[in-house]
C-alpha cells in the first residue's frame, strides 16, 4: 500500500491559513474517542432491490453505534456526551450523488430525533451542505419536524455572500485567478457543534471520499480548483481544510451512512451498477481512523469487480473515462487519510484503531 509519506516537500503546496479562532482545548477532531470507530451492521436496514430504508431498523443502529462508542446507558446520555440543549447544531450531510445517494433521510432524521429529546429547539439544529440543488433533490424537509432548518451555502452555484470573507485557506494550484478557499459562514458564525453525515464512496481523484473529505470540502468555497488534467491536490489539501479553525474544534461527531455506497464513478451515481449495499453505519469521533477503514472497504469492493485499484499511480491508467472502473480520470490521493493523521486530525495506523463491530 502506498504512503502519503512519499511525498516529497516539493510536492507539497504552500497553504495560507487565515482564521481569528483559537482551537478549542480539546478538539472535535480527533475528539475524545480517537483511534476508535462502531460499525453497527443490519441486512435489515436497506432493500438492495427497491433502495428501501427501514426507518425502525435504522433508529435501532443509531441508538446501538452512540451507546456503544460512549458507554452510555441510554440514548440521550449517550447524545448527552456531545450536546445539550444550549447548542446549535450543524449536521453536515453529503448530497454529491443525489438524487441516487446521499446522507439518507431516515439517519439523518433519527439524528435530529435525537438532538431534540436533548431539548435543542428546532430553530437551532441545521442541516446543510455547499449546493441548493442537490440538496434540495433530497428533501429532508419530509423526514424532519417543522422548524429544522435546510440551508446550502451557495443558491446558485459560484455566489460567495454564504463564506466568511475572513476564515480561508489561500493557494495557488495551477495558476488559477482565485487562489482562495472561504469557510462557510454558518460554521464561523452560528453552529456550536457539527455532526458530520458522509457516505462511502470511491472518489476519482481523492481515492475515497468519507469523513474529511465531506467536512473539508463541503465546508469551503472553491475546491475544485485542486484538480488539474491528471493532477489532484486533494493529498494535502483535504487535511488543511479540515485543521482549520473554529471547523476542527465544532467537529464533534462522525457518523458515516454507509447503508448505500459507490464504488466506482464517485462521488456521483449516475450508474446504479456502481452502486452497493454495506448496509452498514460507523460512529466515531476520528475522521481519519473511520477513513482508514473505508480505504479497505472500497478497494476491496473494487477487487473483486475487476477495477483499477485505488492506490494505482501509473499515467498508463490515466483516460479520459470516468464511468470505466479499468481506468482512472486522476493520479488518485487515497494517502489523504494518511496524511490527515499527520495534521493531528486522527488515527491512521490500523494497529491502533479500536473497532466494536455490531449485528442488529
Amino acid at each position: 500500500m502506498a504512503s502519503a509519506s512519499a511525498a516529497t516537500a516539493t510536492d507539497i503546496p504552500k497553504y495560507r491559513v487565515v482564521s481569528r479562532f483559537a482551537p478549542s482545548p480539546k478538539p472535535g477532531m480527533p475528539g475524545p474517542f480517537a483511534g476508535k470507530a462502531v460499525r453497527v451492521h443490519s441486512e435489515k436496514s436497506v432493500d438492495s432491490a427497491t433502495d428501501r430504508v427501514d426507518e425502525g431498523t435504522v433508529a435501532e443502529m443509531l441508538s446501538r453505534g452512540m451507546r456503544s462508542l460512549t458507554g452510555a446507558k441510554n440514548e440521550r446520555d449517550a447524545w448527552a456526551n456531545f450536546f445539550d440543549a444550549t447548542d446549535i447544531v450543524g449536521i453536515k450531510v453529503n448530497c454529491s450523488g443525489a438524487p441516487k445517494i446521499y446522507s439518507a433521510r431516515q439517519v439523518v432524521g433519527g439524528i435530529v430525533s435525537n438532538l431534540i429529546a436533548l431539548g435543542i429547539p428546532a430553530r437551532n439544529i441545521y442541516i446543510y451542505e455547499r449546493f441548493q440543488d442537490q440538496l434540495s433533490s433530497v428533501r429532508y424537509d419530509r423526514s424532519v419536524p417543522a422548524g429544522i432548518n435546510i440551508i446550502a451555502a451557495e443558491t446558485t452555484r459560484g455566489s460567495s455572500a454564504s463564506y466568511d470573507p475572513n476564515t480561508y485557506v489561500e493557494t495557488n494550484f495551477f495558476g488559477e485567478d482565485d487562489t482562495r478557499s472561504n469557510m462557510i459562514r454558518l460554521v464561523t458564525e452560528r453552529f456550536t457543534k457539527i455532526i458530520n453525515v458522509p457516505n462511502m464512496k470511491d472518489h476519482a481523484a481523492a481515492g475515497v471520499t468519507g469523513c474529511l473529505k465531506n467536512i473539508a470540502y463541503g465546508n469551503f468555497s472553491n475546491v475544485a480548483r485542486s484538480h488539474n488534467r491528471e493532477k489532484t491536490n486533494t493529498l494535502s489539501f483535504i487535511g488543511t481544510l479540515a485543521a482549520v479553525e473554529p471547523l476542527r474544534s465544532r467537529t464533534v461527531l462522525q457518523i458515516m451512512d454507509g447503508l448505500c455506497g459507490v464504488w466506482h464513478g464517485g462521488p456521483f451515481s449516475e450508474d446504479p451498477k456502481f452502486r452497493f449495499y454495506p448496509k452498514t453505519i460507523v460512529f466515531g469521533t476520528d475522521p481519519v481512523a473511520i477513513d482508514r477503514l473505508l480505504l479497505d472497504v472500497i478497494e476491496t469492493k473494487r477487487k473483486a469487480e475487476g477495477a483499477l485499484s485505488i492506490w494505482d499511480r501509473s499515467m498508463d491508467n490515466v483516460k479520459p473515462r470516468r464511468l470505466d472502473p479499468h481506468f482512472g480520470s486522476f493520479i488518485r490521493e487515497p494517502g489523504h487519510i494518511e496524511y490527515a493523521s499527520h495534521l493531528g486530525l486522527g488515527v491512521y495506523d490500523l494497529k491502533q484503531i479500536a473497532v466494536t463491530n455490531i449485528e442488529v
